[in-house]
């Protein structure tokens, strides 16, 4: 098996240190989940990779997750298939198995993304999905503001859309997803109109690439941006943000059917 850190975790965040308590913070939103839906067409069959606790799996399909981290399979609602302990680079099932499969949030963290891609488009016979975030988009966010260095390793971290693209082959179709200013789903961009939500440690957690930074990075955001609410800075520079219905920032959903 491919390097993995204790708790099974096989990117480069260890999420037996930091996953604790990531469910309740990167639930799915429904109106992200819909989108996806539609791109599965009328797959009954689907493979979820790097599952984690279930966020974006359908409930009306037969779903196999796969997901190595074993605190991630711990955080898995008891309605969802139980995840089997494996990575994206060694799937364990034969050519074109599944209908459709999904990869949500977690290319990066993989150790060979062509070797992963590959096993995806091997195993299945339709649609892949991969939602993911464009490293060259990242910073649209304020947080670029606040903590550049955080934007700065998500932007090492994510994989270039070509690159993904130029992996999956046969003919792709690349959309831009909206985030919703009461995304449920809380990764960074999610509090685009939410900055107050930003100081809670456990939100934080729940968005890995705030454990490569140095605790001195994180208390220099925390204090500026408690600041600067505090003063209207944030406001007088972001604040219609608060009532602006959609973000469109560096979220993206990566379609690729299979090439005849």
């Amino acid at each position: 098996m491919l390097g993995r850190h204790p708790d099974g975790s096989a990117g480069d965040a260890d999420y037996g240190t930091i996953g604790d308590g990531y469910s309740r913070y990167r639930r799915p939103e429904p109106r992200i989940a819909a989108v996806i839906n539609e791109f599965l067409g009328d797959a009954s069959r689907v493979l979820n990779v790097g599952a984690g606790a279930g966020s974006y799996e359908p409930v009306d399909r037969r779903v196999t997750a796969i997901e190595p981290s074993a605190s991630m399979r711990s955080q898995r609602p008891s309605h969802l298939s139980v995840a089997i302990d494996a990575v994206a680079e060694e799937i364990p099932f034969p050519d074109q198995y599944f209908d459709a499969a999904m990869a949500t949030f977690t290319v990066h963290q993989w150790s060979d993304l062509r070797r992963g891609l590959s096993e995806l488009r091997r195993v299945t016979r339709g649609p892949v999905i991969i939602m993911t975030c464009d490293p060259n988009e990242l910073d649209r966010f304020w947080l670029n503001a606040y903590a550049p260095e955080v934007i700065a390793i998500e932007a090492r971290r994510y994989p270039s859309i070509n690159a993904i693209t130029a992996a999956l082959g046969g003919a792709i179709e690349v959309l831009s997803v909206p985030i919703p200013l009461n995304c449920r789903d809380g990764f960074n961009e999610a509090y685009y109109g939410r900055p107050e939500c930003l100081l809670e440690e456990s939100a934080r957690s729940a968005c890995s690439a705030w454990s490569f930074v140095d605790r001195a990075i994180v208390e220099r955001f925390v204090i500026h941006l408690r600041r600067d609410l505090v003063d209207g800075t944030w406001d007088a520079a972001h604040g219609q943000l608060r009532t602006q219905p959609e973000f469109l920032g560096s979220l993206k959903l990566i379609i690729s059917t299979k090439s005849t």
